[in-house]
């Protein structure tokens, strides 16, 4: 089926006139299942309840979780100012004191009132204490130093601050982890050759800073930080904050505040690898972490209307802090966010590379004195990071046009016929034709795998290539043993070939030459084949096609050159201007095809039933040699 230039893009125009007048910012456009669950994990109580935020590449996570907080007033326990106190019994145990939030240092004033005053009139000032703050532990506290003078508590210090906050700071991101930033800890000091701590060298980490709320922290540098994760567990598991030792082994500085309960939300963000190892290798994290929250990266057309999408793309120009866009910068932008999901009816989500091609854009409208950034002005942003990209490919392009490898893009040839590859250089991926023989003599029905042999073939190009050898015997060899057998091979090709993409080029490449059928040089192909010979997908569609147009637009397009790919990336489809312009103009052409009868047909121009009638009447005949042949005959030809 010839495909019309018009199926070559999405309806990037048409998306563009459904432009609203006005949007609304926001970064949480589709990601109502992540949503959904994050309102699930925050509220749910316990220390069995935290969750795990999927982070796709290009997601800015903090404007996310910004946004998400404020929508859903995250909150999650009580929150309370902490304050540690001198223990009159002990100068190495201080105690912890939980105050309202915001109170802690008008407590310490009152405390220091209280123990400035004689035992005989703190009668009154107990009483204020005791009804401001309320509090257990401020009771307990109070009624352990009522008859206490500042004599008789050890040390110099009275009290330390360890957190203070209001009670409506929204969550805490701990995205920089290490012993000290999560957990906090207690410094030493040297006073005349002894090392101590006392209460203002304690300091607290994100745990303790986010107690009562919610803690978000990078799974990532979490993990590759020995023992932090299994010390974060211990405090999820029993809610409690106990202070690890001051110092190292080496140093004997006994110091043990009081432990702090902890009730806390923590979210974990990273990567879905992260999430599936987690739950493979740690059997505690599905107990401690049932809630997933998936952000998505493609926003589905599909599923959802356009509309919000401008929510979104109004979110990435404001934190891009760009011009705006002129009206026809949207089809431009469609364009681009398609390419990245690889299909028509998904629009990325990647806010860093929108930001990326819009602030290149912009510099191309300052420097033409634009007001606006024009569809020119993404299209030629577009253009200058091909050319930054594209040295790799032109020079892979130039052993071709000057005839280090041969590649024929006019005539007919049997057994030789165009595969298309795609390579992937320094993160830059470009599609390129690679030439596929195959060769058949009188034999037992293998078919040789050159590449195989030579071990430059991967597990799945095998795979491929049995699977092929399977119709094959499947369509001629059902009641009999072939006396036929195939070489196949990838020419100048001399490292390791992997996919099983090529299939089908290979099973055309094997039946022409089995009919002695010419294929038509100017038609590349790519696909996978089952074992029936029906055509199925395969990825990077529109780099393998571009790169083998390329090529015929330098030696020069003669209308007879074209693509033939299957059918199930007809929704992948989004090609270049230069490649649809050539379609229009019939220059060069895309066929979609979903069986191996139908590439046949065009790569050979002839029907399918005349191609196997040939095959079936050279197979007969030597069936009929291969009998009439002696045993030792037979034995010496193959």
């Amino acid at each position: 089926m010839r495909i019309a230039a018009e199926a070559l893009q999405p309806q990037i125009t048409e998306w563009a006139k459904q432009r609203p007048a006005t949007s609304t910012p926001s970064a949480l456009v589709g990601q109502q299942r992540a949503l959904s669950a994050l309102q699930q994990a925050l509220s749910i109580a316990g220390r069995y309840a935290h969750g795990f935020i999927v982070t796709p590449a290009g997601m800015r996570t903090l404007d996310v979780l910004n946004e998400v907080q404020n929508e859903q007033h995250w909150l999650h326990a009580n929150k309370f100012d902490w304050v540690y106190v001198a223990n009159p019994e002990s100068a190495y145990q201080p105690l912890c004191v939980n105050l309202p939030c915001g109170k802690a240092n008008d407590f310490l004033i009152k405390l220091w009132e209280f123990l400035q005053a004689d035992v005989s009139v703190r009668g009154p000032l107990k009483d204020f204490i005791l009804e401001t703050y309320t509090s257990e532990r401020v009771a307990k506290y109070i009624a352990l130093i009522e008859d206490r003078t500042f004599d008789d508590l050890p040390g110099s210090e009275l009290a330390t601050v360890i957190v203070t906050h209001d009670e409506h700071e929204p969550f805490m991101l701990c995205d920089r982890v290490t012993e000290s930033t999560l957990f906090g800890s207690i410094r030493l000091q040297s006073v005349e050759g002894t090392i101590s701590s006392d209460l203002h060298l304690i300091e607290a980490g994100a745990v303790l800073k986010a107690n009562g709320g919610v803690l978000a922290i990078d799974a990532e540098e979490l993990l590759i930080q020995p023992g932090l994760w299994r010390k974060l567990k211990y405090i999820l598991r029993t809610s409690e904050f106990d202070w690890a030792q001051p110092g190292d082994a080496n140093i004997a500085a006994y110091y043990q505040p009081e432990a702090i309960p902890v009730h806390i939300k923590v979210l974990l963000l990273g990567e879905r690898e992260i999430y599936a190892q987690l739950r493979e290798l740690d059997r505690d994290f599905d107990n401690l972490f049932p809630y997933l929250a998936d952000f998505s990266s493609h926003y589905s057309l599909q599923k959802a209307p356009l509309a919000p999408y401008f929510d979104y793309l109004s979110y990435v120009v404001r934190e891009a802090a760009v011009q705006p866009l002129a009206a026809d910068a949207y089809s431009a932008l469609f364009k681009f966010v398609t390419r990245i999901t690889d299909f028509q009816t998904e629009l990325s989500l990647d806010t860093i590379a929108i930001m990326q091609l819009l602030r290149e854009a912009c510099a191309l409208a300052t420097k033409a004195q634009s007001a606006e950034i024009t569809g020119e002005h993404i299209r030629q942003a577009l253009a200058q990071r091909d050319q930054r990209d594209g040295y790799i490919a032109e020079l892979s392009r130039r052993s071709i046009l000057e005839g280090q490898v041969y590649i024929a893009t006019e005539g007919e040839v049997i057994g030789q016929i165009n595969g298309l590859t795609v390579i992937t250089a320094g993160g830059h991926e470009f599609g390129e034709p690679t030439r596929i023989t195959a060769t058949v003599h009188y034999g037992d029905g293998d078919i040789i795998d050159i590449d195989r042999k030579s071990e430059l073939s991967g597990s799945i190009h095998t795979k491929g290539v049995m699977i092929l050898s399977a119709y094959i015997a499947n369509v001629f060899a059902r009641n009999e043993a072939m006396a036929l057998s195939a070489t196949i091979v990838f020419e100048q090709s001399y490292h390791e070939v992997d996919g099983d993409s090529a299939s089908l080029a290979e099973l055309c490449c094997l039946l022409s030459a089995l009919a002695e059928a010419p294929i038509q040089q100017g038609l590349a192909i790519t696909g996978a084949v089952d074992q029936f010979g029906r055509v199925q997908a395969i990825g990077a569609v529109n780099e393998k096609i571009e790169g083998y147009f390329e090529l015929c637009r330098i030696r020069g397009l003669t209308g007879h050159q074209g693509v033939i790919i299957p059918a199930a990336n007809l929704s992948q489809l989004n090609l270049g201007d230069d490649v649809i312009k050539a379609v229009q103009a019939n220059q060069f052409h895309v066929f979609a095809i979903e069986h191996v009868g139908q590439a046949l047909e065009l790569l050979t121009q002839s029907e399918q039933k005349q191609l196997y009638a040939r095959i079936e009447q050279r197979l007969n005949e030597l069936q009929h040699i291969d009998r009439e042949l002696p045993w030792w005959r037979k034995f010496i030809a193959r």
